[in-house]
C-alpha cells in the first residue's frame, strides 16, 4: 500500500490528533527502520525513547513468541509468575519497595496522584515549568504547556514554579502540599537536566513539609541517561517513581513504584488495571531488562552519549543532556531540519521551534552517530 493511500485512509478512519511525518515505517532492526519501499533510516527518535534495546531485539522477540504460545492475558483477578518476577526486578534495580503495573506513562502518573492523596489527605501539587506528565485529566493538570491544558479546563492544576530554582520551590511548598513532581531530565521541554543540588533540595523541602516527592522517570528510565534511572545521578531517593516507555522493549506498559512507608496507604479496591502487568508485556519487559544488563547498555548509553555530544559540539549548535538523551538548540527552524534529515535517511524529532531531541536506541553505533551528525551539519 502506498504512503499516499495510507495517509488518505488514515484521515478517514482515525482521529486527527497527531501531526505525523509522511513516512510509512514497515520494519525495524536495531537503530534502523525501513519504509514500505525498502528505504533505510537511522532512527534517532526510537519511538520517543521507547526502543532502548533497539527495534525487534531478538531476545524480546523470542520472549514474546514463547509467551504468546502459553498465556497472553488473565486480568489481575489471578496470580501470574511473570508479574511477580518483574516486580522483583524493578525493586532490585530502583531501590523502591512496591510496584503497581499499568499501561502507559500517564497512567503511572494518575496512580501516583491517587496514592499521594491516600497517603497525605492533601490535594495540592507543585510541578515545574516546562514539565510534561501526560494527557489524561489528572496528569494534564501537572503538564506545564498552557495549550495542552486550556481546552480541557477546569482541571485540578498544579502550582508551577521555575525548574532548577530551589528558592521558588521552597516558597511554593507548604503544609497543604500533597506532592512535588519533577522530571530529573525534562524531555518534552527540550532535554533539560535538573541539577543534583536542586533535586537534593527538593528532597529536603518535601521532608520538612510532609509532602511526597515524585520523580517522573517515564522517559529517563532503563539506561536512557547513562544510569538505570536518572535519580542515580543525584543519589536522591523519591517516595514515588513513575515508569513507562522503555520498560517492555516496545510493548505498552507503565509502572508506579513507591517506598514501603506509603505503599500501604493503597487499600484493596483503591486502584486497578485490567491489562496492567499482564503475562505478555511482563515477559517482554523481563527480556528487555536482561538485554540491557547483559549487553552493558547502561554504560554504552553513557559512552555513546558522550561521543554524540562531543561530535555535535563541532557544529554551530548548543548541546546538553545525559547519556543518550540529548537536546540540540539551533538557530534555524527545527521542523525544517527534521524534514530535511528525513529526506537524507535520518529520523529526528523537534520539541520546540529551535530544539531537536535526540534519543536513539542504546544499541546505536559510532558509525550511525557519525552519519546523523554529518547530516545535521550538512543541513545547517
Amino acid at each position: 500500500m502506498s504512503i499516499d493511500e495510507i495517509i488518505k485512509r488514515e484521515s478517514q478512519a482515525i482521529f486527527q490528533t497527531y501531526t505525523r511525518q509522511p513516512v510509512l515505517i514497515a520494519r525495524g532492526s536495531g537503530a534502523r527502520v525501513w519504509d514500505q519501499d525498502g528505504r533505510e533510516y537511522i532512527d534517532f527518535v526510537a519511538g520517543i525513547a521507547v526502543n532502548n534495546v533497539g527495534h525487534c531485539h531478538p531476545r524480546v522477540v523470542e520472549a514474546i513468541k514463547r509467551q504468546c504460545e502459553v498465556l497472553i492475558h488473565t486480568s489481575n483477578l489471578y496470580y501470574t509468575e511473570n508479574q511477580v518476577r518483574l516486580a522483583e526486578e524493578l525493586k532490585s534495580l530502583s531501590g523502591m519497595d512496591k510496584v503497581f503495573f499499568c499501561n502507559s506513562g500517564t497512567e503511572s502518573v494518575e496512580a501516583a496522584l491517587k496514592l499521594t492523596r491516600r497517603a497525605t489527605g492533601r490535594y495540592e501539587v507543585v510541578a515545574a515549568t516546562g514539565s510534561f506528565h501526560g494527557r489524561t485529566l489528572g496528569a494534564l493538570g501537572l503538564t506545564y504547556k498552557v495549550n495542552y491544558r486550556e481546552p480541557f479546563r477546569p482541571l485540578s492544576e498544579a502550582t508551577f514554579v521555575p525548574y532548577n530554582d530551589t528558592e521558588s520551590l521552597k516558597s511554593a511548598v507548604s503544609r497543604r502540599t500533597a506532592a512535588v513532581i519533577l522530571e530529573p531530565v525534562q524531555g518534552e521541554a527540550g532535554v533539560y537536566p535538573a541539577s543534583n543540588e536542586y533535586l537534593r533540595a527538593a528532597r529536603e523541602i518535601c521532608d520538612d513539609s510532609g509532602a511526597i516527592l515524585i520523580f517522573d522517570e517515564v522517559q529517563t528510565g532503563f539506561g536512557r541517561t547513562g544510569r538505570w534511572f536518572a535519580k542515580e545521578h543525584s543519589g536522591v531517593m523519591p517516595d514515588i517513581m513513575t515508569l513507562a516507555k522503555a520498560i517492555a522493549g516496545g510493548l505498552p506498559m507503565g509502572a508506579m513504584l513507591s517506598t514501603e512507608n506509603i505503599s500501604g496507604c493503597f487499600q484493596r479496591g483503591d486502584h486497578a488495571s485490567t491489562f496492567g502487568g499482564g503475562p505478555l508485556v511482563c515477559a517482554a519487559a523481563l527480556a528487555s531488562i536482561s538485554a540491557i544488563r547483559d549487553e552493558n547498555l547502561v554504560r554504552r548509553s553513557e559512552e555513546m552519549g558522550s561521543y554524540l555530544k562531543r561530535e555535535l559540539s563541532r557544529l554551530p549548535v548548543s548541546v546538553r543532556g545525559l547519556g543518550l538523551m540529548v537536546g540540540v538548540d539551533i538557530k534555524g527552524d527545527a521542523r525544517s531540519v527534521v524534514d530535511a534529515a528525513r529526506e537524507r535517511g535520518v529520523l529526528l524529532n523537534s520539541t520546540g521551534e529551535h530544539t531537536l531531541r535526540l534519543v536513539p536506541p542504546l544499541v546505536v553505533t559510532k558509525d550511525e552517530i557519525d552519519r546523523v551528525v554529518n547530516v545535521i551539519g550538512e543541513i545547517l
